[in-house]
C-alpha cells in the first residue's frame, strides 16, 4: 500500500541473509557461537586489563576501550540478527531502526578515531620513547578517548537526524539484515541526493582523517624501525605494532569497500558479506588478535589465575 509523505513508517521488514531455513539454522548457530566468543573475549580483555596493574598503561587503556566498543558494536547488531534468523517475520520498528542505525554509526566512527589514537600511541612509544610518559599522560589519553566518542556522537547524530526526515512510500522491505544507511536510503521515495552527499562526506571524512593519521604514524614508525641496527630490536619494535596493524587492516578494508562508493552501486550479496564481517566477525577477532599475539596479555592472565588460586 502506498504511504503518503506525511504518514510515518511504523516498521521495516528485513530481507535477511537467506530464504533457506536450513541455511538460516546454520547461520544462527554460527553467529551465536561467534557472539558468545565476542562477549567472552572482549569482556575478558577488559577484566584482565582492569585487574592487572602492569597493564595500566596508555596502550592497554586504549585497548580496553576498543574491547568495550567491539562488545557494544556486536550487541547492537547480532542479537537482532539472531532473532530474525529464528522468525518468519523479520521486522523492526521505525524507532528501533533509527536507534540501531544511531549506535551503529556512533560506535563505528568512535572506533575509527580510537584506532587512530592507538596508532599515535605506538608512534610516540617507538619514535620518541624518552618523552613517552610525558606525552601520553593520563589526561591526554583520556582526552583522546573522549574526543573519539565525541566525534562518533556528532557523526551519528547528524546522520540519523537527516535519515529521520526521509519519506517512505512504496516499500518498507530493507534489503539487508540490519538498519544500515545505504539500503534504508534505497527505500525512500524522496530525493536522497543531498543526504547521500552529506553521508559520503561525513563517513569519508571520518575514514580518511583517521586512516591518514594511522598511515602517517606507521610511516614514521617504519622509518624509525629501519634505522635500528640490531635484528632483535627491529623484531621487538615491529611486534608491538603488528596486532594493531592487523586489526586496522581488517577493519578499514571492509569499511572502505562498503561505504566509500555511491549508494547506487550497493550490491546485496557482496555488501552483506562485508557487513557480516565487520559487524559480527571483526568484534570477535580483535580480542583474539591482541591476546594471542601479545605476551604481556598472556602473562597477565597467568598472573591473575595464579593470584586467584593462591586465594
Amino acid at each position: 500500500m502506498e504511504r503518503k509523505n506525511n504518514t510515518p513508517v511504523h516498521d521495516f521488514i528485513f530481507l535477511g541473509l537467506t530464504d533457506s531455513e536450513e541455511i538460516q539454522s546454520i547461520l544462527f548457530m554460527l553467529f551465536l557461537l561467534i557472539y558468545l566468543v565476542t562477549v567472552l573475549g572482549n569482556a575478558g580483555m577488559i577484566l584482565i586489563i582492569r585487574l592487572d596493574l602492569q597493564l595500566h598503561t596508555p596502550m592497554y587503556f586504549f585497548l580496553s576501550h576498543l574491547s568495550f566498543l567491539d562488545l557494544s558494536y556486536s550487541t547492537v547488531i547480532t542479537p537482532k540478527t539472531l532473532e530474525n534468523l529464528l522468525t518468519s517475520t523479520k521486522h523492526i520498528s521505525y524507532g528501533g531502526c533509527l536507534v540501531q542505525m544511531y549506535f551503529f554509526v556512533f560506535l563505528g566512527a568512535t572506533e575509527c578515531f580510537l584506532l587512530s589514537s592507538m596508532a599515535y600511541d605506538r608512534y610516540v612509544a617507538i619514535c620518541n620513547p624518552l618523552h613517552y610518559p610525558v606525552v601520553m599522560s593520563t589526561r591526554f589519553c583520556c582526552s583522546l578517548v573522549f574526543g573519539s566518542y565525541l566525534i562518533g556522537f556528532v557523526d551519528s547524530f547528524v546522520t540519523v537526524l537527516r535519515m529521520s526526515r526521509l519519506h517512505f512510500c512504496d516499500s518498507n522491505v530493507i534489503h539487508h539484515f540490519f538498519c544500515d544507511t545505504p539500503p534504508v536510503l534505497a527505500l525512500s521515495c524522496t530525493d536522497t541526493h543531498d543526504i547521500e552527499i552529506m553521508i559520503f562526506i561525513v563517513a569519508g571524512s571520518t575514514l580518511m582523517v583517521s586512516l591518514i593519521t594511522i598511515s602517517v604514524s606507521y610511516v614514521s614508525i617504519l622509518s624509525t624501525i629501519l634505522k635500528i641496527t640490531s635484528t632483535s630490536g627491529k623484531r621487538k619494535a615491529f611486534s608491538t605494532c603488528a596486532s594493531h596493524l592487523l586489526g586496522v587492516t581488517i577493519f578499514y578494508g571492509t569499511m572502505i569497500f562498503t561505504y566509500l562508493k555511491p549508494s547506487k552501486s550497493y550490491s546485496l550479496g557482496k555488501d552483506q558479506v562485508a557487513s557480516v564481517f565487520y559487524t559480527i566477525v571483526i568484534p570477535m577477532l580483535n580480542p583474539l588478535i591482541y591476546s594471542l599475539r601479545n605476551k604481556e596479555v598472556k602473562n597477565a592472565l597467568i598472573r591473575i589465575i595464579h593470584k586467584e588460586l593462591l586465594w
